[in-house]
């Protein structure tokens, strides 16, 4: 795999996404911080104790008796110079020995689970900047190329890091922007937005095929990522495989929201909801209407389904949600040791003040989570080797985040802190009080292997929540968004399914144990799934939208390309 791709595959793993990281204060930072701080002042002895061993593993760096050695599995210390080379031999063996007598005085330490956690989560980040390969000095990989290239690869790096700091507030880039065009080469699906308000627009693809299935699928996308996420390519669009399939495809497009419009709240974005479902209903003559949504989209369409199980409306079809958890653990996610209830009010307090979550605030905040991922790759990458990032479809819609309005956080941070989806009718919003057990539609739960933001275990819990009788669980063998851009016709594509029919175990684990690998994507395995609930087969209809919702602007609309 050439580092182009290799940088690809590890971003599109971290790919922003809303959860309980909105929590996280820079206060927990520091409060972590000064925790360590104190618990080294307790022992004198213990922490002489600990200096003492790391200055013996110096010692024997010094004098060449070390045996430390990189992980294998390491992708910083792949480069031949630092098994051959004593000086980069030595330089990797200096930052092995402080990541040693690090986590050795860590586990010294006297801390509960939670602050372990915590303690472990903040001293990775410390490390991590520490790491040789992060500068020129101490890469050699970067020095090869700066003598192959004539000292090109230094000056263009020097201009890869003016740009950012010019053009990009100062964050390393994570891809070049350069080829993509909104409906030329990414969003290239035809259709027309037939319904647009203060807050949404709703597209209305064109059919492909004859036949249409009778009841429509409406996607609601999460509110801080744009809505072509479902339409990157041809080749990796949901859209495109709905329409080929028959089914009539409609897509919510979010607006972005400016400071003036940070008090919409989730019960603002239910009533867009149902009223993209009203329309979609009326367009199509069908009395239901499927939907699908994915991540903190998922909690909003779980929002949207109790209020209309509590209004005993028939309106909603079935519901697919993917790599979206409704029942969170605060250790689900590696940076979820740092959630705190101070925490919490300060973040609520924060964006109260502001109107929105800037979405480069978002952004940067996610990546210095992640920082081997997200950030010193791209410095390694950018800066010192002077290349250019990837140029990645993926990696392109995450960089084109959208502000998150300060009272819907304050609602997601509700749902957070209340575990609201796990009550039955204890916790109101959107006018109703939350019940998922009154939610009776058949259910399709999708979760990755490898997901980190929404990890696969956190997004099974979800089976246990909802009164259907009829849910489906698959496992798709990737990370987030990949997990869900996993179309037919990837040579390494797998999924997970339940061996025997019926109701699914309590938990991930009961699960796994009844299940078999299947080959292949999980596309077409969702997509027989959702033709048997979508009603007959009809002609196709001519035009989009009809009388009282007219065709606008062409695909993707106008909302994905306004700048706030």
């Amino acid at each position: 795999m050439s580092k182009s791709s290799k940088l690809e595959n590890e971003a599109a793993q971290s790919t922003s996404a809303l959860g309980p990281l909105i929590g996280v204060a820079r206060e927990d930072f520091v409060g972590a911080v000064a925790l360590l701080l104190r618990e080294s002042a307790s022992d004198p002895k213990r922490l002489m104790k600990h200096a003492q061993a790391m200055g013996e593993d110096m010692v024997k760096i010094m004098t060449g008796k070390s045996d430390l050695a990189p992980d294998p599995k390491d992708k910083r210390f792949m480069d031949p110079a630092w098994q051959y080379n004593p000086f980069f031999r030595a330089g990797a063996q200096y930052y092995l020995a402080v990541q040693k007598g690090m986590h050795n005085w860590l586990q010294d330490l006297e801390l509960d689970d939670l602050e372990r956690d915590r303690a472990n989560f903040i001293s990775n980040i410390i490390i991590d900047s520490l790491a040789p390969t992060n500068t020129l000095v101490g890469n050699p990989t970067a020095q090869k190329r700066l003598i192959d290239s004539g000292g090109l690869s230094l000056i263009k790096g020097l201009q890869n890091a003016y740009k950012d700091l010019t053009q990009n507030k100062g964050m390393v880039s994570q891809v070049d922007k350069r080829p993509f065009k909104l409906g030329e080469n990414v969003a290239t699906s035809k259709g027309s937005v037939v319904l647009r308000t203060e807050m949404m627009e709703l597209i209305h693809y064109a059919p492909t095929t004859d036949e249409v299935y009778e009841v429509p699928q409406l996607t609601i996308p999460p509110q801080i990522n744009k809505m072509y996420i479902n339409d990157l390519s041809p080749e990796k669009s949901v859209v495109k495989y709905q329409l080929d399939n028959g089914i009539q495809t409609f897509v919510i497009s979010w607006r972005n929201p400016s400071k003036e419009q940070g008090i919409w709240g989730m019960d603002d974005y239910i009533r867009s909801c149902l009223e993209a479902m009203e329309a979609v209903s009326k367009i199509t003559g069908s009395k239901k209407v499927n939907v699908s949504a994915g991540c903190s989209g998922g909690q909003t369409a779980s929002v949207m389904a109790s209020k209309l199980a509590a209004e005993k409306s028939d309106l909603l079809g079935t519901l697919t949600l993917m790599v979206c958890v409704l029942h969170p653990k605060q250790l689900d996610i590696e940076a979820g040791s740092l959630v705190s209830e101070n925490g919490m009010k300060l973040a609520r307090r924060r964006a109260e003040k502001k109107g929105v979550i800037k979405a480069d605030d978002l952004s940067r905040a996610f990546a210095w989570l992640r920082p081997n991922d997200l950030v010193w790759n791209y410095v390694i990458n950018n800066y010192l080797l002077g290349a250019d990032p990837p140029a990645f479809d993926v990696l392109f819609w995450n960089a084109d985040a959208t502000n998150l309005s300060a009272s819907l956080m304050g609602d997601f941070l509700t749902l957070f802190e209340t575990l609201a989806f796990t009550k039955q009718g204890e916790v109101e919003m959107a006018g109703h009080k939350i019940d998922l057990s009154k939610v009776t539609s058949d259910l399709f739960i999708l979760g990755g292997v490898t997901d980190h933001i929404t990890p696969w275990k956190a997004t099974y819990r979800s089976t246990q929540l909802f009164g259907s009788k009829d849910i489906t669980y698959v496992l798709s063998q990737s990370g987030h968004m990949q997990a869900i851009l996993n179309p037919p016709g990837n040579p390494k594509a797998k999924y997970f399914v339940q061996k025997k029919k019926g109701k699914l175990p309590e938990t991930a684990d009961q699960w796994l144990e009844g299940t078999e690998e299947v080959k292949g994507s999980w596309w077409p395995y969702w997509m027989e799934w959702v033709q048997k609930r979508s009603g007959k087969q009809k002609p196709a209809p001519k035009e989009l939208g009809n009388a009282d919702y007219k065709p606008l602007d062409p695909a993707p609309g106008l909302y994905v390309v306004e700048e706030r």
